[in-house]
């Protein structure tokens, strides 16, 4: 392989990795402050303190391991992304710059006062901290998908002398994808917190461990995990995905296989990318359904895949596939929580062994969701690093041997496995002792 596909995949590892621990503790954290919360008005609040405590132990895992995995993002920009960081930087810089002085110390500092301040600050204080840390963390996303946004739409720039120059700072921050991005995230990381908890009360409940905790952390992020559910699909996805078919054409159309410009465009609900005439192979489409749901017409027009340059179509099968499993997964978290919910207000969601066991195995495919969404949306803006502005290859360190980013990336593979069980273990220990 030649040096930009290796940098490619080691930047997907590192990245997919690192945003595992970044999603469970955004959401868990926000958890953290529901409870602490509860237990706080509550005068009986005992249960809701335990929880808190449990949790917050998971959450200093997680963050640690997040932390960890996020600094390696910071190098590897600069060394295997040398040409973009040279072109952009007086764009990127001030973006992640803002990400580590505004938001990264404001979470960090606070979670030393939560995890240690119990009892020895006021419980007022103590509250205050760990909402502190929420928000510090989804300030945190805010600024690092803002500088993703601005690679996907540019804005607020010109280019001189070779390499971009900074003209106005609030239309980089305000790009028009910024607010769609940001709300479609940050709620996948809410889910996925949600599940992360619903998963674990569910297999202390199946084995009859700490129940009065867990049937009252199952009867928050059941309730609570339908509300998410339903939302990222109307109206955050929807207003994402009509953002997208706006301002990035040609991803849309390898998103939803449109082939030929036509109004009236049919969604598919199944269908093999190829290089046939139509596209597709052994697809399965409803008519009118694309133009209606994206722009709430069947007149509307969407640009098909033949009107692009074919050098600036996205590749077609791995967008496609990744989106459209996100999607199913989606539509399996409000069948599985409206299924919750149903059986909670029926009396029966902490009697059903089987279901519970459900939600246990299902605790990890939020993260499986985003993982797909994230691949979905970065490959589908390929062959552009800066979309319109930049090409990925012009981007990356060509200098680098191959031989230096495949050794690193097979070192990253190892390191991450083992990290990555270390987790896995620590996580399960702290369950097995909460007992």
């Amino acid at each position: 392989m030649d040096v930009v596909t290796l940098s490619r995949l080691q930047f997907f590892l590192t990245i997919s990795f690192h945003f595992i621990f970044v999603s469970i503790s955004i959401g868990l954290s926000w958890w953290l402050v529901v409870f602490e919360l509860s237990g706080w008005k509550k005068k009986d609040g005992e249960v809701y303190v335990q929880i808190a405590k449990f949790f917050s132990k998971i959450f200093a895992i997680t963050f640690i391991t997040g932390t960890a995995t996020g600094i390696v993002m910071e190098f590897q920009i600069g060394m295997n992304w040398a040409g973009y960081s040279k072109f952009s930087g007086d764009v990127f810089g001030p973006l992640l710059a803002a990400e580590g002085l505004i938001a990264f110390f404001m979470e960090s500092s606070f979670l030393g006062l939560y995890l240690f301040g119990r009892n020895k600050v006021s419980r007022s204080i103590h509250l205050l901290s760990i909402f502190m840390v929420s928000a510090g963390s989804t300030i945190s996303a805010f600024w690092i998908l803002t500088a993703n946004s601005w690679q996907q739409t540019p804005a607020g720039f010109v280019i001189n002398n070779g390499r971009v120059e900074l003209t106005n700072f609030m239309d980089v921050i305000f790009n028009p994808s910024t607010f769609q991005r940001f709300f479609h995230t940050i709620d996948a990381t809410l889910i996925t917190g949600t599940f992360f908890a619903t998963g674990i009360a569910s297999y202390l409940l199946k084995n009859d461990r700490r129940v009065d905790e867990a049937k009252t952390i199952l009867r928050f992020t059941i309730i609570t995990g339908l509300i998410l559910c339903v939302l990222q699909v109307m109206p955050i996805g929807h207003e994402h995905a009509k953002q997208v078919a706006l301002t990035q054409p040609e991803k849309f159309a390898v998103l939803e296989a449109v082939q030929e410009t036509q109004s009236h465009a049919p969604f598919v609900l199944f269908g093999i990318p190829s290089d046939t005439p139509s596209g597709l192979k052994m697809s399965v489409k409803i008519p009118s359904l694309l133009s209606i749901i994206t722009f709430g017409d069947a007149e509307a027009t969407i640009k098909g895949i033949n009107d692009f340059p074919s050098d600036e179509v996205p590749p077609r099968l791995i967008p496609f596939i990744t989106f459209r499993t996100m999607v199913v997964l989606g539509m399996y978290f409000i069948l599985i929580t409206g299924y919750g919910v149903i059986q909670l207000f029926r009396g029966k969601l902490f009697n059903g062994k089987g279901f519970l066991r459900l939600l246990v195995w299902s605790a990890p495919l939020p993260i499986i969701a985003s993982q797909l969404g994230w691949i979905a949306a970065e490959v589908g803006r390929h062959p552009w690093i800066i979309y319109r502005v930049m090409k990925t290859a012009e981007g990356a360190t060509l200098t680098l041997p191959a031989v230096n980013v495949l050794t690193t990336l097979i070192m990253f593979a190892i390191l991450y496995s083992f990290i990555g069980g270390l987790y896995v273990y620590l996580i399960k220990r702290e369950i097995n002792q909460w007992t």
